[in-house]
């Protein structure tokens, strides 16, 4: 790259629907705007999040890239490889672009490709309880030439360095930040198009990706004991909308459960809720909860990834144990019924969040890695 040269990165996602990753990335690209951006999605119809970074002259998404699945046979991985000359750094993301990782370390040399930086953020529902080992044998192999990993937890900086078994000098922690301030604004009772927080009404809300492995209606059975005032929103998009709707007719508090869609600017949003609760059976240093304590918002959770450091320590008895379905529960019923507590400890959340996740420490840090590694100054 030639020293005036714009970098061009080229960023491999197995799918590119709003969720922690998708939104962090389009993050830092708006944050580079200095770099033009090729972001390519292994599933053509799941790419929600582009629509965040329309009308950005440096961002562009082909449709033409190599399939990202199938078996990892060489001629394949060779194709993939070859899609990505060109490029002066190769961000790949989680384990659905883990093909083009591979493709990287057995071609890099045949197609002059420029360095990989991989991002782990966390693990599917085929994942959340216990790794595969074939799965850890394939990341060994395939992470072997990237220039470096990134992680946003402790947990998953472990994992990396004892199972995966990579050099400390290539594994990375960057804790994930927002716009803190952007959080700290009032929000309007009609900020969801669909949904008006009425006078009297209460929130219990989530933002998250309709999946399994966010166990969802788990949280509408957590919820549905609280009383009558009390509503769930539960914002986002994805395949599982069906089976909370189901679980919420179940149990007869259908008109108390709320799914609104995706919302593309959440720090709109998460100040109209009382409580911010995840239910998931897996998570790192998920980005919904760094956006409720900005908001002062208590929260209830699993005691999955870095959670319980991540709130303040007041939290602590409110982030609980699994199975999620009978520890949530008991969370949310003691939060709900104390308003001078809720309110104690979304004040100490907030504080935390001003003081360790505001994003632009996290962008600083993106920015010296990748144009580190690009050997040049940002």
């Amino acid at each position: 790259m030639k020293p005036n040269q714009r970098p061009r990165m080229l960023h491999v996602h197995s799918g590119f629907d709003p969720g922690g990753k998708e939104l962090r990335c389009v993050q830092l690209v708006r944050a580079f705007p200095k770099a033009d951006h090729v972001i390519v999605s292994g599933d053509p119809e799941r790419m929600g999040a582009a629509r965040l970074l329309q009308g950005l002259g440096n961002v562009t998404f082909p449709k033409d890239f190599p399939a990202l699945t199938g078996k990892p046979w060489p001629g394949r991985l060779k194709k993939i490889a070859a899609a990505m000359a060109g490029f002066d750094l190769i961000l790949t993301y989680n384990w659905g672009a883990m093909d083009a990782a591979m493709a990287h370390t057995l071609f890099a040399d045949v197609y002059r490709l420029p360095p990989l930086v991989h991002h782990e953020d966390g693990f599917n529902e085929d994942e959340a309880k216990r790794l595969k080992k074939r799965r850890n044998f394939f990341r060994r192999i395939a992470l072997g030439r990237c220039a470096a990993l990134v992680v946003p937890s402790e947990t998953l900086e472990r994992v990396a360095l004892e199972t995966w078994e990579l050099p400390r000098t290539k594994v990375r922690r960057i804790p994930n930040g927002i716009d803190v301030g952007a959080f700290s604004r009032a929000p309007k009772a009609d900020a969801l198009p669909s949904l008006i927080k009425r006078k009297g009404e209460k929130w219990v809300g989530t933002l998250a990706g309709l999946r399994a492995v966010k166990n969802l209606p788990a949280m509408v059975r957590a919820f549905a004991a609280l009383p009558e005032e009390w509503n769930l929103v539960i914002a986002g998009e994805g395949p599982e909308r069906a089976a909370i709707e189901a679980e919420a007719d179940r149990l007869g508090v259908e008109h108390r459960v709320h799914l609104p869609g995706f919302v593309d600017d959440p720090a709109r949003i998460v100040g109209l809720f009382d409580i911010f609760a995840l239910s998931s059976e897996s998570e790192q240093q998920p980005i919904s909860v760094i956006e409720a304590m900005a908001a002062g918002v208590p929260v209830a959770a699993p005691d999955v990834g870095d959670v319980a450091g991540m709130v303040a320590e007041e939290q602590a008895e409110f982030i609980v144990a699994p199975p999620v379905g009978e520890n949530l529960a008991p969370a949310l019923a003691a939060l709900a019924g104390d308003d001078a507590l809720r309110e104690r400890l979304g004040k100490a959340n907030k504080r935390k969040a001003r003081a360790e996740y505001d994003a632009k420490t996290m962008i600083e840090r993106y920015r010296a890695l990748y144009w580190g590694i690009m050997g040049r100054n940002p």
